[in-house]
Formats: C-alpha cells, sequence, structure tokens
C-alpha cells in the first residue's frame, strides 16, 4: 500500500498505454505476468508517496521514494551489476563501487535531488537495526545505491519532507506485487515532455535455446523531455497536441537559423532528467550488465528524448542470476568462482527487450499519471487518454 495524501482529482480512472491502445507495437516478446519489474523472480518494490496540497500558509509537497530490492537478502548476497551515464547531470551514489567491482549490494532507492542523503542514511539505519551486533557496533562495509531526478516545479523540494524512516519501511514492505505507476514514490512530482509522469515498469519474456525462460523488465522514474518531442509508438503526439499558436511559432523558429525567439512553455523550465532500472534473471556478467544499461538509450530516444545538458539520464542494470557472497574474510589466495553467463553472440533479444521495457514504461509512466498542482499553483496536466487513443487509432493501419 502506499500511504498517500491526493491533492488531484481524477475524473476518469488511469491505464496504462496498453490498455489505451491495445494495438500499439511495442517490440515483438511478449510481456511477463504483470508487465512490471516485478516479474524478475526474487525483485521486490515498494513506493511511498507524500502528496500534501497548499494550505496554512505551507507549499504543497508531491515527492516520495521508490525502494527497489534486488533480492530480499541484499546484504549477504550480492547480484552483478553495470551502469551508464546517458547524460551526468544527476546522481546515482554507489557508482563508483559498482564501476570497481560490478558487483550490486544495496537496495536502489529512487528520489528527489535534495533528498538523496535522507535516502542514504535509510538504508544505513536499516542495515544497522538488522547487521549490528550485540553491542550495537558494525564491521562489515556497504555503500547505498540512491538514485534522484528534480522535482522543484511540483514539490516544495526545499522542504525536505523525505525521511530516512520512508527507506527503512519501503525495504521491510517491498513486495512482489505490480508496481504502483505515475503518480507514486520517487515519481510523485516528475513531469515528461510537459505532461506529468513519474514511475512506470514493464517487462519482457525470452526463451534460451535450450529452453530455459528469462525475465527482463524495467523500472524508469522518467522526468524529462519537451512537449515538441514526445512520441508515442512512433506517433508524434507532442507536436500534435500542441497549442496551435505555440507550434507553429515552433516550427517558425525551426526554419529560423536564429533561435532565441522561441517561446517560453508554461510548463516545466528544466528539461529534467530520467533514472532507467533494468533487471534480468538471465545470466549476465559485470560488463554485458554495463552493455545492456546503455540500450536504456534506445527507450528513451523512442519517445523523443535526446539528453539534453540539464538532464541527468543515468542507468543501472542488474543481474539475479548469480547469487555471490557479499561480506567475507579476506583471502590472500585466488579463489576461482564459477559463474555463467550469456555468450555475447547470443545476447542481442536481452538487449532487445531492454529497450522495449524503457520505451513502455516511459509510457506508462506518462499514462498512469494524475494532474498534480505544485507550490503557488504551477499545475502539470496528465495527459488525455481519449485524445491518445483517437490519435493513435488514427495513425496506426487498421487490419
Amino acid at each position: 500500500m502506499d500511504p498517500s495524501i491526493s491533492n488531484t482529482s481524477a475524473t476518469k480512472p488511469r491505464m496504462r498505454i496498453r490498455e489505451v491502445f491495445p494495438k500499439i507495437m511495442i517490440g515483438r516478446h511478449p510481456t511477463g505476468p504483470l508487465n512490471s519489474i516485478t516479474d524478475v523472480p526474487g525483485v521486490l518494490v515498494h513506493t511511498e508517496s507524500l502528496r500534501r496540497p497548499n494550505g496554512d500558509g505551507v507549499h504543497a509537497i508531491n515527492t516520495g521514494v521508490t525502494t527497489i530490492l534486488p533480492r530480499k537478502n541484499w546484504f549477504d548476497r550480492s547480484c552483478y551489476a553495470g551502469i551508464f551515464s546517458f547524460n551526468g547531470s544527476g546522481e546515482l551514489t554507489g557508482s563508483h563501487w559498482i564501476e570497481e567491482t560490478g558487483l550490486l549490494r544495496s537496495p536502489i532507492i529512487i528520489t528527489n535531488s535534495f533528498s538523496v542523503g535522507a535516502c542514504y542514511n535509510g538504508v544505513y539505519q536499516y542495515a544497522v537495526r538488522e547487521h549490528a551486533d550485540e553491542k550495537g557496533l558494525v564491521d562489515w562495509f556497504l555503500t547505498p545505491v540512491i538514485a534522484e531526478t528534480y522535482d522543484g516545479h511540483l514539490n516544495h523540494i526545499g522542504g525536505m519532507a523525505v525521511t530516512p524512516d520512508m527507506v527503512v519501511r519501503g525495504i521491510d514492505s517491498a513486495s512482489a506485487d505490480r508496481v504502483p505507476e505515475g503518480c507514486t514514490g520517487g515519481g510523485t512530482g516528475m513531469t515528461c515532455s510537459g505532461y506529468k509522469a513519474g514511475t512506470g515498469s514493464a517487462s519482457r519474456v525470452i526463451k534460451g535455446v535450450d529452453g530455459e525462460i528469462y525475465t527482463v523488465a524495467a523500472l524508469v522514474q522518467s522526468n524529462f523531455g519537451k512537449d515538441w518531442d514526445l512520441k508515442f509508438g512512433g506517433v508524434p503526439i507532442g507536436r500534435i497536441f500542441m497549442d496551435p499558436e505555440k507550434r507553429k511559432i515552433h516550427e517558425a523558429n525551426l526554419e529560423s537559423p536564429e533561435l532565441q525567439h522561441r517561446p517560453k512553455t508554461t510548463g516545466p523550465q528544466k528539461d529534467g532528467s530520467i533514472i532507467i532500472v533494468i533487471a534480468t534473471d538471465a545470466p549476465l556478467n559485470p560488463t554485458q550488465l554495463k552493455r545492456l544499461a546503455k540500450r536504456g538509450a534506445t527507450g528513451v530516444a523512442r519517445v523523443g528524448g535526446w539528453g539534453s545538458n540539464q538532464s541527468g539520464d543515468i542507468f543501472l542494470a542488474f543481474s539475479t542470476a548469480a547469487d555471490i557472497i557479499g561480506d567475507q574474510d579476506m583471502n590472500w589466495n585466488p579463489v576461482v568462482d564459477h559463474q555463467p553467463h550469456l555468450v555475447d553472440n547470443s545476447i542481442n533479444a536481452v538487449f532487445e527487450c531492454a529497450a522495449d521495457c524503457v520505451e513502455e514504461s516511459i509510457y506508462n509512466s506518462i499514462c498512469m499519471a494524475e494532474t498534480t498542482v505544485g507550490p503557488e499553483g504551477r499545475t502539470v496536466d496528465a495527459i488525455d487518454l481519449d485524445k491518445l487513443r483517437t490519435t493513435l487509432e488514427k495513425w496506426y493501419c487498421t487490419e
């Protein structure tokens, strides 16, 4: 359950992209049962949202925390992982250790830019509670993995509403249920290409040569892009939905060598960022996982993102296939660890699924989000799902 106080009044229920327009084509592989990152066996997720309207002179709060556990016993058993920075105007703590070792031994926490410290402390508070010795002392090494995107347009970000105990609750309560999408968790105050967005997820299932079934899935916190770039299934929804006067001026600017007259948007001024977490149970080594993380950029590009200067586009991929002892006594003599991994020449379907999952996750983050009011009455509207459905119908060929 996502404890939150809503300041939105949705007149119609929000729906995922496949409910809005079932004929949309997003790759060729089937989804998992939930079409969510929790389709990867062992992966658990929890979201907690803070949604408080303006009142009594207090600025609106729209923010939260998303907690991803790569496995329940993450403290004792590491996963292989890899990271990729498409554009680095953002933060992913613990990234240096992942780069150094290829190991993930932490929950993955996603929140807003000003709450990284609180979430970092929250992971430690949980670990100390569970793993300190009988005297309350610790002698282990742990680097929490915290990612952020900026929600200052719709959230009183300086209010520092996120607290460490939210992370502790998230770790305690993480489940294998479908991830709540839209205005949830760390994505509560986020926007994408001029529309309200936030958290989204999707999954794909593929079969190996010997009949093994592998799941590839993604969770995104989408907070990037401009309205004129937005595409759904290749359809230029952003430009079609744009106010006619704004579109006319924008198109004139595209033909002009001087773009200084481009109109200012009434929406968020910062291009924003996106955090992408890709999970799989396919056996991949750290180098392969770094390559997998890079494929997140393909999914972003399909929706219209191109990595602007101020956009923090940071991607992490991990595999649950390897079960690696987390913290152990140092052994000065070499020890062989026989961990299998896919042959590189057979990895294309995994790459393909990662791109497809990221694309669909972003769509879900937009379609599931509700119109939200932030400080000083700033409002970002949810995308009109009826209009989206009608427009996609016109563009897609019918059989």
